[in-house]
């Protein structure tokens, strides 16, 4: 902006003057055509001495360069005829060079002519310009910037509120709501549309716990008396075929209801619904406890399962949802693996299950984690494909994650919490 503001100021600063030299040249031409030096003489001294703005320059040398008249005392060793140039030179009378645009022009007689204009004053206003446009514009990128520091300060202070209530929500505080100014501002109209959007997914929340509690209850009751039933036909029957095959039903039937109970536990979970149960639990013990739990099953299969854990780790869980998924990791684990079991607890905290069995292909670990998924090309057993699907969940409830990686060779499920 400045370059462009210089370029074209000291632009019209250069023809304004070389116009006013042209002038000056051809008044001075016109006299020597009339009288010959003797008439520019006049024509000089005239100038000088009626100019009420002195800023002329002139210059008339016969053919072998002598000083004739004018007030500048010698031909400029960088000006030729004819020629247009800016220089900067003495005039007569003054003690400091001044910059000027001159014109130089050859007469016929050999003699030559330097007329011009004075532009030193000019290119000072220009300069001085310039200055203060810098100064201007440096001063106005810093009141700029300034200016959008204050307007992003004061955005980010109005949107502190609405940010904690999403990251509370998220974490399980479906009741945080954003506290509205009072004005009438596009802040305080999206607090309400989050506030409602809040009070939708809560309402949704309890819809989904009412129909979750329901179908529970719908479901248990057939599926108990249906077992019950199927209790009084193992007691009533003697034929061991029929018995055989009432016992298989029992044995689907706890099934069904272990299914049926683990998936609505999923989607509670989920839906982050629980966090009102959660209690400060030692996560070290609950380790020992299931390695001391499974340690007998893990004989059975020839393998074996061991804990490694500080001797205390409080931290704040979901103790009854953290501890089925831990034994279902360390179940799939004695199902699905081989050789050592490792179950780890670390600061973080960090629940790990390990095993050295043929663990699962990287392109399969998403699908293992859906809901009902079962690699049945590697793993064969019956299970419903539950287990990583409820311990992803209760990590989700816990404000964590659960990834799945190579233990080499086998399978690690890493469940961070929070």
């Amino acid at each position: 902006m400045v370059a462009t503001v210089r370029h074209l100021t000291r632009g019209e600063i250069t023809a304004q003057s070389e116009d006013a030299a042209r002038d000056l040249r051809d008044e001075l031409v016109g006299a020597w055509r009339v009288g010959g030096a003797a008439a520019v003489r006049v024509a000089v001294d005239r100038r000088m001495t009626t100019d009420r703005m002195p800023l002329s320059v002139m210059l008339l040398t016969d053919a072998r360069g002598r000083f004739v008249t004018g007030n500048i005392a010698d031909w400029p060793p960088n000006v030729s005829a004819p020629d247009a140039a800016t220089i900067e030179i003495f005039r007569i009378g003054h003690a400091m060079p001044e910059r000027m645009r001159v014109l130089a022009t050859r007469l016929p007689d050999g003699s030559r002519l330097l007329a011009g204009h004075v532009i030193e004053s000019e290119l000072r206003v220009a300069l001085a310009m310039e200055e203060a446009m810098a100064v201007g514009m440096a001063a106005a990128i810093i009141l700029a910037a300034l200016a959008a520091w204050i307007a992003a300060r004061m955005i980010e202070q109005r949107l502190e509120d609405t940010v904690a209530t999403a990251h509370a929500v998220a974490g399980g505080d479906l009741h945080r709501r954003v506290v509205a100014k009072g004005g009438d501002d596009a802040f305080d109209a999206l607090a309400l549309a989050v506030n409602a959007m809040l009070d939708r997914i809560a309402l949704l929340m309890t819809e989904l716990k009412i129909a979750t509690d329901g179908l529970a209850h719908d479901l248990r009751s057939p599926l108990t008396r249906l077992r019950a039933t199927l209790e009084r036909a193992m007691a009533e029957t003697q034929d061991e075929g029929a018995r055989a095959s009432v016992g298989r039903a029992l044995e689907e039937g706890d099934r069904l209801l272990a299914m049926l109970d683990t998936a609505l536990r999923i989607s509670r979970a989920e839906a982050g619904l629980g966090r009102d149960a959660f209690v400060e639990a030692d996560l070290a013990a609950m380790a020992r406890d299931v390695a001391d739990m499974f340690e007998p099953l893990a004989e059975d299969r020839g393998m074996s399962i061991r804990a490694e854990a500080p001797e205390t780790l409080i931290a704040t869980v979901h103790r009854e949802l953290l501890g089925q998924a831990l034994a279902n990791l360390v179940d799939n684990a004695l199902k699905y693996g081989a050789g050592q079991v490792l179950v780890r607890v670390e600061p973080g905290p960090v629940v790990t299950v390990a095993d050295d069995g043929p663990g699962i292909p990287v392109d399969r670990r998403e699908e293992a984690l859906k809901r009902f998924g079962r690699l049945d090309a590697s793993r064969t057993g019956s299970g419903a494909g539950l287990g990583l699907s409820l311990a992803s969940a209760v990590a989700h409830l816990h404000g964590g994650t659960l990834t799945l990686g190579d233990h080499g060779p086998g399978l690690v499920v890493e469940m961070r919490l929070g």
